[in-house]
């Protein structure tokens, strides 16, 4: 079975701002790329460019994903770990647009086998929970957002901290406020506190009965995270720390966090998510599957990772709650409130309404 052709679309999203400690998205800048064989089975894959936390943008993606699919065109579409090495001996980093290469592969495999994605990967339906995300905003707006997303029946809250420590104490108290004490909190700080803030800032929001807090400090502190782990109160989850399983491996032999997320854009798709989860697995560190701005189809094949790999006990996959103004996604899950449902349809599940894809721009490599 060998590739035919690759559509290309710069896959973009309108949303309502969202903001982070390291910047505000416009609009998701993702990537979708379609894959033809000569078996006449068709492979999709997409992914969400976050420009201040993996350093790709959706033109950056877009240029790559050409150099891709000119590199693949005609090559064994079924050799998953070929087409890989190919990439990335082509190319450095960019997990980003890897990723969509990524999962056009196995959403080819599993097609071929006539299998939903979960179930090719190894696994079986089980309930999958995720939670809801508060971006960066005044302590009055954060507040009612934590309101109105547990009166719509979520129970857990994830909130973007990671500006001025006092604001963001502020932040936590009216939120705490506004919600039920049972309600499960996390924060995430994305790398916004200097090692002393975080020290500080953590210890003030104990108080608040909170979770975890994901990556408090940026990447070049990470040896500091040991001693961080010790003086917190909070446990930490490490996220931008942790590309790939060689991070997951240094993470995890220098005690430097309690849990790690796992997201595809960031480390290059499934491939490499199911090592950095067989890496954590066997140290006994819990993971959490999380997400950028990606649409229903990728954050499909998202949920059926996690029903995939039962040491993933945590999901951040509620982009698609965050303000996206629009869902061209045919067929892939559904919320069910907080939970996440996928059918048996054989490989991922879902396709694009190519109306909308024909208004984007794009290019055939065939």
């Amino acid at each position: 079975m060998k590739f035919t052709a690759f559509e290309i679309y710069k896959y973009s999203i309108p949303i309502e701002p969202f903001t982070i400690a390291t910047g505000t998205m416009e609009f998701a800048q993702n990537i979708l790329v379609r894959a033809h064989t000569d078996a006449g089975i068709t492979g999709l894959g997409e992914c969400s460019a976050f420009p201040m936390i993996v350093g790709e943008t959706q033109a950056t993606g877009y240029e790559m994903a050409k150099d891709f699919a000119t590199i693949w065109k005609g090559k064994d579409a079924s050799d998953i770990e070929a087409r890989l090495a190919e990439m990335h001996l082509y190319t450095a980093g960019n997990y980003t647009i890897k990723s969509a290469f990524d999962m056009l592969l196995y959403d080819i495999a599993a097609k071929q086998a006539n299998q939903p994605l979960y179930q090719f990967l190894g696994g079986k339906k089980r309930r999958i929970i995720t939670d809801v995300t508060i971006g960066i905003d005044t302590p009055e707006n954060m507040a009612a957002s934590a309101a109105k997303f547990e009166q719509q029946g979520f129970n857990i809250i994830k909130v973007k901290l990671g500006k001025k420590p006092e604001a963001d104490i502020e932040r936590m108290a009216h939120i705490r406020k506004a919600i039920r004490p049972e309600t499960q909190v996390r924060v995430d700080a994305n790398q916004g506190w200097t090692f002393d803030e975080a020290v500080y800032t953590l210890t003030e929001l104990a108080k608040f009965n909170i979770a975890w807090c994901e990556q408090p400090m940026r990447t070049y502190n990470d040896e500091l995270l040991p001693q961080l782990g010790k003086l917190s109160p909070i446990a930490i989850m490490a996220d931008e720390s942790v590309y790939t399983h060689r991070d997951a491996q240094r993470i995890i032999r220098n005690k430097a966090a309690k849990y790690i997320n796992i997201k595809f854009a960031k480390s290059g798709g499934i491939n490499e998510a199911i090592l950095i989860n067989q890496v954590a697995e066997q140290q006994g560190v819990e993971c959490m599957l999380g997400s950028m701005m990606e649409s229903r189809l990728a954050l499909t094949a998202n949920v059926h990772f996690a029903m995939a790999f039962t040491n993933l006990k945590y999901f951040d996959l509620d982009t698609c709650l965050l303000g996206q103004l629009a869902d061209p996604v045919i067929g892939g899950f559904k919320y069910k409130g907080m939970e996440l449902e996928i059918t048996d349809a054989p490989g991922i599940g879902a396709d694009v309404d190519q109306t909308y894809l024909d208004k984007l721009e794009h290019i055939i490599i065939k």
